[in-house]
């Protein structure tokens, strides 16, 4: 176990390789589909995936388009000029015994990324590139047998768009805040479903360690599908790198996989050099040509980034954390927009804390594909609390069931009978009667103890079965009392 003084001195360098699977219809270079989430294995191949002899591939004009667009959402353009390229590597889920990937000449060059960190510093970090590449298949060990494997070639020739980080993260919140904003952006851009669960996403975390200004050897750890593994990796890749080196050991170049029952990194295999897959021009594609006119449609077309939603979020009132929370949910940070649009940051901003929380025990699931409310309902609720026409309580009853079944929100609140009394003649009644069944109470409030007139309300709401419009009950009480 190191101490945090040995940890200090050394210096952790940490890269990440992100792959993103383009949400085309089709594969990269096959008519095959592209979605294979649920689909038997090796039922979305065709002769080009299988790399049968005499098979060309077509380029998917949609992945170009979608590989653009990622351009600018990484804080770049898309390269006019780009190609493809053969990466050679022998795997039994790789058929043709090459991979179709753009080496020296990627769709995308530089870029940025600014992330935000837990203690509120930001830092930016580079994009070193963006290249587009066909997925290979996948290769699976029942029951962790060694004896012998399956392949699934569903997944290859998937389009990917590979985005390689600079070297500018040194800690693992580094790394797990900028892989969060990846996936963001990725999600926003509407390049990708970025589905971690179904590796629509997935990350290759390189970390290095050094005394020096010079970098130290690297391990590669890979496929990665979510935001906490990618931040526990780099922990224990550090840590494990450390002790290795205060031991006199040597830290070896090589890919790892991540164990999360176990939570630590263990070794695949060594780490290749770029002249080891003998990368050459692919033969059977030509190069990529976009024109100024394609990129300048592809810019005007580009939808709004999380940190739009940030500027709109911070205008509107929201703190920092709760706009995170509603930017992680693209579909709720779109209504909230469209609310503040149609109406003002006061209901927005109510709109949004509602969204933020589950409506039911057991609706605690991303995104909104159940919600039925329009708009319009939600600000006519929010309007019915600005109205005190309804309590804060009895509104959060009220939207769980505008939102599971799209009713009028006024009728709910009628059927439900929970819209308050705002008629001063029937709250008067009540008020006289708490006020002579608490006297001491009443006494306590004329001689300036103000904090019993809570305890005075409280008593008029039980008394009206929650009712009451308790502003207005509390100037009635005051009124009463003289005061």
């Amino acid at each position: 176990m190191i101490t945090p003084e040995v940890r200090d001195q050394y210096t952790a360098t940490i890269g990440i390789e992100c792959h993103v699977q383009l949400k085309t219809r089709t594969k990269l270079f096959s008519g095959a589909d592209n979605d294979a989430r649920e689909a038997a294995p090796n039922t979305l191949v065709n002769h080009i995936d299988f790399g049968l002899p005499g098979a060309l591939p077509v380029l998917n004009k949609e992945a170009v388009r979608l590989g653009a667009k990622a351009a600018f959402a990484l804080g770049s353009r898309p390269q006019k000029f780009s190609k493809f390229d053969r990466k050679h590597y022998f795997y039994p889920d790789l058929p043709m015994g090459y991979q179709i990937t753009q080496f020296d000449e990627p769709i995308v060059l530089g870029g940025q990324v600014d992330i935000a960190l837990p203690d509120g510093s930001k830092k930016i970090i580079g994009i070193t590139r963006a290249h587009l590449e066909a997925d290979a298949g996948k290769s699976t060990h029942p029951d962790g047998s060694k004896d012998y494997s399956l392949v699934d070639l569903n997944r290859a020739g998937t389009p990917l768009l590979e985005i390689v980080s600079e070297p500018d993260m040194h800690t693992s919140a580094e790394a797990k805040a900028y892989a969060r904003e990846l996936y963001l952006r990725m999600r926003y851009a509407d390049v990708s479903d970025a589905n971690l669960y179904y590796g629509n996403m997935r990350f290759d975390v390189n970390v290095s360690v050094s005394k020096t200004d010079e970098l130290g050897t690297r391990t590669e750890t890979k496929n990665l599908n979510s935001f906490r593994s990618v931040e526990k990796t780099v922990d224990y890749e550090i840590n494990r790198q450390i002790e290795l080196l205060e031991k006199g050991e040597t830290i070896h170049q090589e890919t790892r996989g991540w164990n999360d029952a176990k939570q630590k990194t263990f070794s695949q295999r060594s780490k290749e050099d770029a002249h080891d897959y003998r990368y050459f021009p692919d033969p059977d594609l030509p190069p990529v040509l976009l024109d100024d006119a394609f990129i300048d449609e592809i810019a005007k077309s580009m939808p709004a980034l999380p940190d739009d939603y940030r500027s709109l979020f911070d205008e509107i009132g929201l703190d920092a954390r709760a706009a995170e929370d509603i930017i992680a949910v693209p579909d709720t940070a779109r209504r909230v927009e469209r609310v503040y649009r149609a109406a003002n940051a006061s209901h927005a901003k109510r709109v949004a804390f509602w969204l933020l929380q589950p409506q039911t025990e057991d609706d605690n699931t991303e995104g909104e594909a159940s919600v039925q409310a329009s708009d319009e309902q939600l600000i006519q609720l929010s309007q019915m609390v600005e109205d005190n026409k309804l309590s804060s309580t009895a509104a959060k009853e009220v939207l769980a069931e505008v939102l599971k079944t799209g009713r009028d929100p006024e009728t709910i609140a009628q059927e439900k009978n929970l819209l308050q009394v705002s008629d001063e003649g029937e709250i008067i009644k009540i008020v006289d009667q708490v006020l002579a069944a608490n006297a001491k109470a009443a006494e306590d409030v004329k001689n300036g103890e103000m904090k019993a007139i809570g305890f005075l309300v409280g008593q008029v709401m039980k008394e009206s079965k929650g009712k009451a419009n308790p502003a207005l009950a509390q100037q009635l009480i005051k009124k009463q009392l003289g005061l």
